[in-house]
């Protein structure tokens, strides 16, 4: 309790997406670099034996954490303390550890890792989240809600279709994600400045089995594609993509949140709330929005990391900097525990958000006759009658009414205010019958089916594996 540690650990993020930015977890990585690189090596017939393979892949996670300690002290040297410890129990391989390597093929290769595990992660969440929506899209497909704009009553819409909404923003980052797992590529062995020219003296100059040493490591650990040209490292553009699309999840998930804390406000929606749980410290019956809060607030930080890459990729000097690793290893990390955070709530609300329906009826009840009006004006110039008088006598009447409204008012009553003018007497029959809001929702609920249907291959399952396997702090 006496030094700082990250909220992000200790109060957000899963232990899924914490355990894949370990130290355990990033130096095991390096480890199968090494011994993917070295069994690569042995099967081209590069001067490595399968016994010096064998006793490295036995050891890809015990790792000695004390060991490395007391080597990079001594070395000051990150990936030459690893390389020493890893010696220390695979003996006979110590002499071909990171053989034709330079610090950049376990640093790179390994955060490309990092960043494709983690995205495979952000993946199964997203599913997840869009499959609890399309859940309560197809409940409430056709349950009329008043729409707004500005956040001023507009006209009638559909819960369902409104969810449908929140989907297709996330259903969108989902075909993000996918593409940069898809095309992220591997780095593989490039040399000090991307020439591969140490890696072609490894060879005996043949450039032909330095090109298969690179796409067999990269096959080796799931990659497509190996970059043909680089520099020391791969290029920070790539970095750039991942927190773009992580920057996209936040805005998605910024848009529900606040459109939740709205809908909350009016009383329509309410997020989950736990028996015990407290809304306030000073005023107990209080029931805050504070999930969908914390997500606005999380979100507000990822979006801002998203910068964090361009400028980084932005100023990277020629084939190598450095000014890149410890920025890296604040920002990187941040942006995916911070994502795996947002995703989480997103998930706990959208399976759990309450829907007040009686609350939803008044709301339409006292907003109806106003959405009415265009119809109401269109049967009347129909039955003959003067279209700018009719419309400048449903504006006086709506302003009247609309006045009854603001002074407290329970009831929405321009519709009697307009049998009662003259001027509408052709199409009374009509305004005597009740006002029935799904006349008003046009397409919506088929909006949704056909929302629902061009998605449904990218749908979670509910009884699938839990994402995040922790329980969500509120």
């Amino acid at each position: 309790m006496e030094k700082y540690e990250s909220p992000l650990a200790s109060r957000y993020a899963s232990a899924n997406m914490q355990r894949i930015f370990s130290n355990s977890y990033r130096y095991g990585l390096w480890r199968r670099l090494w011994t993917e690189l070295a069994e690569s090596q042995h099967e081209l017939g590069i001067r490595v034996s399968s016994e010096q393979v064998r006793q490295m892949r036995e050891h890809l996670d015990d790792i000695d954490f004390e060991a490395v300690a007391r080597y990079e002290a001594e070395t000051r040297h990150e990936v030459m303390a690893h390389i020493r410890a890893f010696g220390d129990v695979a003996p006979d391989a110590m002499p071909i550890i990171h053989l034709g390597a330079t610090s950049a093929f376990v640093m790179d290769n390994s955060d490309l890792l990092q960043a494709r595990n983690a995205l495979k992660l952000v993946e199964k969440q997203i599913q997840k989240v869009l499959h609890a929506l399309a859940g309560r899209a197809r409940r409430y497909r056709s349950l009329a809600v008043l729409g707004y704009t500005h956040f001023q009553p507009a006209q009638i819409t559909t819960l369902g279709k409104r969810v449908s909404l929140w989907m297709q923003d996330l259903h969108m980052d989902l075909k993000g994600v996918r593409s940069l797992i898809r095309d992220m590529p591997f780095l593989g062995m490039k040399g000090a400045t991307g020439t591969q020219a140490s890696v072609l003296a490894l060879c005996d100059g043949d450039g032909e089995k330095v090109r298969k040493l690179d796409e067999r490591i990269g096959r080796k650990l799931g990659f497509a594609k190996v970059l043909t040209v680089s520099g020391q490292t791969y290029p920070r553009k790539i970095d750039s993509l991942v927190y773009r699309v992580l920057c996209g999840v936040a805005e998605s998930a910024s848009k529900f949140a606040h459109d939740i804390r709205l809908l909350q406000h009016t009383g329509e929606l309410m997020e989950p709330f736990r028996g015990k749980q407290v809304g306030s410290s000073a005023m107990p019956y209080k029931r805050n929005p504070m999930a969908s809060e914390r997500i606005c607030g999380l979100s507000r930080f990822l979006i801002s990391l998203g910068i964090n890459g361009p400028l980084t990729a932005g100023t990277q000097w020629l084939e190598r900097s450095l000014d890149d690793s410890s920025n890296k290893r604040l920002a990187m990390p941040q942006a995916f525990l911070t994502a795996d955070a947002i995703l989480h709530h997103v998930y706990n609300i959208a399976r759990g958000f309450e829907v007040v329906e009686p609350v939803i009826r008044s709301v339409l009840a006292k907003k109806l006759p106003f959405i009415a009006t265009e119809n109401i004006l269109m049967a009347a110039v129909r039955a003959g009658g003067d279209r700018q008088n009719l419309h400048e006598r449903i504006r006086e009447h709506s302003m009247l009414a609309n006045e009854r409204l603001q002074q407290g008012a329970g009831d929405n009553d321009l519709l009697s205010r307009l049998m009662r003018d003259e001027q509408f007497a052709s199409i009374r029959d009509k305004l005597e019958k009740p006002l029935d809001p799904n006349d008003f929702v046009g397409l919506a609920p088929q909006q949704v089916d056909r929302f629902l249907e061009e998605i449904a291959n990218d749908l979670g399952e509910e009884s699938g594996e839990d994402p995040w396997e922790s329980e969500i702090s509120v």
